[in-house]
C-alpha cells in the first residue's frame, strides 16, 4: 500500500499490548479505575449541572473553583471545601472536566464513562501520569530536590513490577539515593547540602551502557516520552543488572532489619524523628501514588495495585516497542521523520512514530507534529495526524487549540472525534460539508502529489457529494489553495474524455475566478 492509498484511507488499523499473565480482565481494571475516580466523576457531572463558568473559575487561577463554587458543591454533595476542590483537580487531570476560557465542559471520557472501558482506563493513566501534581510535595523543600526524586521514581515503579510482590521501602529508600546520584554525576552537579549521600566508590563506577533509567513512567503528561527515550536504548541486560541490584538492597535492608534489637523494631511504626530530605520526599512520592490507586504501602513494605502494575507494564511494553526503528528516523525533524515515514506501510510507520516520539518529551514532540502539518504538503499534514494518533489522549488540548486554524481544522475534527469513538468512515458526522469537501481536495493533493493517476481516479467516490456535477460545484466554493492544481490533475488523469473536459473547465473558471 502506497503511502497516497493511507492518506486516502480513513480506517486506522490499531494493536494493543496483551497483557502479562495474572493481569485481573479489562473489564475488572475498568471498574477498579472506575471506583478510584469516582468522587472525580461526581465533581465532574455536578459542575455539568450547574453549568460552571465566570466568577466560578476564578482567572489566572489554573482552572481551580471559587470558594463561592466549591462551597455550593460542598453543600450538594454533602463533601467539604477542601474535598471538592481536591476531586476538581483530579477530575481535570484525568480528563473528565475541560476548561474552554471561562467555562468549564464535560470532558469525552466522562460522556463515554458508563460505556467505554477504554476511556476510563486512559482517563485513569493520565491522573496516574501526573500523581506528582495531583499530590503536590511539600512546601518546605526546594523545587531542585523534589524534580530529582520526581525523576528517580520511574526506575523504582519499574522495578516493583519487575520483582513481582511487595518491595522494602527501607530498599526503595537506598535505590532512590543512588539513583538521585546517578543523576547528578550524569549532570556534573554539586550535590545539595545534606540529605543525599554522594554515590559510593562502588556505586559511581557504573558498567558500561549502564541505562539512566530503567523505565520511561511519566512524572507528568510530557515527562512520560522524555524517561522513554532513555529506557529506549540501553542494551536488556543493563535492565537485568538493575533489577539484581535491586534484589541485592532487598535483601541487604531485610537483612538489617532483621539484625535490629527488638526495641528498635517495636519502634518502626513511631512517628520518625526529621530525616534527610530524600527520605521525607520519598514517603510523599510513595504517599502520591497511593492516592491516585497506583501503590499500596504497608508494614515497611510497597507493592503496586493491579491498576499499577498493569499501566507500568503497558509503559514498558510501550519503550519496548518504541526502542525498535528500523528505518532510523527518531533522531532526524518531525517533517524529516514523516517523510521517511511516506514509504513505509501502516505498521512499520507507526512503530517508526512511536519511536521517535519515546525519544522526546510528548509536548513538544506534539507542537512540531502540528508545525509539520501546518506545511504545505498535504501528505505530510495527513501523516502528522497519524503521528498524533499514536499519542493519544495526552495530544488532546494541543489538538484543540488547532481547530481554529482553516488548514488544521477538518484533521483536528476528525481527530477528536476519533478519541471520543465516533466512525471515522462517516465525515458528515463530524464535520460540515464544506470542511469535508476541503478535506477532499486537501487528501487529493496528497495523491497527486505522492500517488499513482488511477489513485486519484478512485479518490472520486470518496466525494461527499456524490455526483461529479456536485463536486464541481461545491469545490469552487471552498477556497482551497490547491483547487486547480488537483483539478487539473484529476482532468489528465480521468479516462472519460467528457468527464475530464468539465474538471477542465472548473480548474479554468476556478483560476479566473469565475462565479
Amino acid at each position: 500500500m502506497t503511502a497516497a492509498r493511507r492518506a486516502v484511507s480513513n480506517r486506522r488499523t490499531r494493536s494493543a499490548p496483551r497483557p502479562p499473565e495474572g493481569t485481573p480482565p479489562r473489564a475488572e481494571l475498568a471498574r477498579q479505575a472506575r471506583t478510584e475516580l469516582a468522587d472525580a466523576v461526581r465533581i465532574a457531572r455536578w459542575a455539568d449541572t450547574e453549568g460552571v463558568r465566570g466568577a466560578c473559575l476564578p482567572p489566572g487561577d489554573s482552572g481551580t473553583l471559587s470558594a463561592e463554587a466549591a462551597e455550593r458543591a460542598a453543600a450538594a454533595l454533602e463533601l467539604t471545601s477542601h474535598q471538592v476542590q481536591a476531586d476538581w483537580d483530579r477530575a481535570r487531570l484525568a480528563g473528565l472536566v475541560e476548561l474552554h476560557g471561562d467555562t468549564a465542559r464535560p470532558g469525552w471520557r466522562l460522556q463515554a464513562w458508563d460505556r467505554d472501558d477504554g476511556a476510563v482506563l486512559r482517563g485513569w493513566v493520565a491522573l496516574f501520569d501526573a500523581w506528582s501534581i495531583a499530590h503536590p510535595a511539600p512546601s518546605a523543600f526546594a523545587p531542585g530536590p523534589v524534580a530529582e526524586v520526581v525523576e528517580a521514581v520511574p526506575q523504582l515503579l519499574s522495578l516493583l513490577q519487575l520483582s513481582e510482590g511487595a518491595f522494602l521501602v527501607s530498599a526503595l529508600q537506598d535505590l532512590l539515593e543512588q539513583r538521585i546520584a546517578e543523576l547528578r554525576t550524569e549532570r556534573c552537579e554539586v550535590p545539595y547540602g545534606g540529605g543525599i549521600p554522594e554515590p559510593r566508590a562502588a556505586e559511581a563506577e557504573a558498567e558500561p551502557g549502564e541505562p539512566a533509567d530503567a523505565a520511561g513512567m511519566s512524572r507528568g503528561p510530557d515527562a512520560a516520552q522524555a524517561e522513554s527515550a532513555q529506557a529506549a536504548s540501553p542494551k536488556a541486560e543493563s535492565a537485568q543488572a538493575a533489577f539484581a541490584k535491586a534484589e541485592s538492597a532487598q535483601a541487604e535492608s531485610a537483612k538489617a532489619e532483621s539484625a535490629k534489637p527488638d526495641a528498635v523494631k517495636a519502634d518502626a511504626g513511631a512517628p520518625a524523628a526529621e530525616g534527610p530530605p530524600s527520605g521525607v520526599l520519598l514517603d510523599w512520592a510513595l504517599d502520591a501514588l497511593v492516592s491516585v490507586g497506583a501503590l499500596t504501602v504497608g508494614d515497611g513494605q510497597a507493592r503496586l495495585t493491579p491498576l499499577g502494575n498493569w499501566a507500568v507494564w503497558v509503559k514498558l511494553e510501550q519503550i519496548c516497542v518504541a526502542a525498535q526503528s528500523p528505518a532510523g528516523n527518531i533522531e532526524r525533524s518531525a517533517e524529516d521523520m514523516l517523510r521517511g515515514c511516506a514509504r513505509l506501510t501502516p505498521g512499520p510507520a507507526r512503530d517508526e512514530y512511536r519511536a521517535w516520539l519515546a525519544a522526546r518529551p510528548s509536548g513538544s514532540a506534539v507542537s512540531e507534529l502540528l508545525d509539520a502539518a501546518r506545511g504545505d504538503d498535504a501528505l505530510l499534514r495527513g501523516l502528522a495526524f497519524e503521528a498524533l494518533r499514536v499519542v493519544g489522549a495526552p495530544a488532546e488540548p494541543a489538538v484543540r487549540s488547532v481547530v481554529d486554524e482553516p488548514g488544521l481544522r477538518p484533521y483536528a475534527l476528525m481527530w477528536l472525534a476519533e478519541q471520543e469513538g465516533v466512525d471515522p468512515d462517516d465525515p458528515l458526522a463530524v464535520l460540515t460539508r464544506e470542511e469535508a469537501t476541503w478535506l477532499w481536495i486537501d487528501t487529493a493533493a496528497a495523491v497527486a502529489d505522492h500517488g499513482e493517476a488511477p489513485l486519484l481516479v478512485r479518490h472520486l467516490d470518496s466525494a461527499v457529494q456524490g455526483t461529479v456535477p456536485a463536486l464541481l460545484a461545491e469545490v469552487r466554493a471552498v477556497g482551497h489553495p490547491r483547487t486547480v492544481q488537483v483539478l487539473v490533475a484529476l482532468a489528465a488523469a480521468h479516462p472519460d474524455p467528457a468527464l475530464a473536459k468539465a474538471v477542465r473547465r472548473a480548474a479554468f473558471q476556478v483560476h479566473t475566478g469565475e462565479a
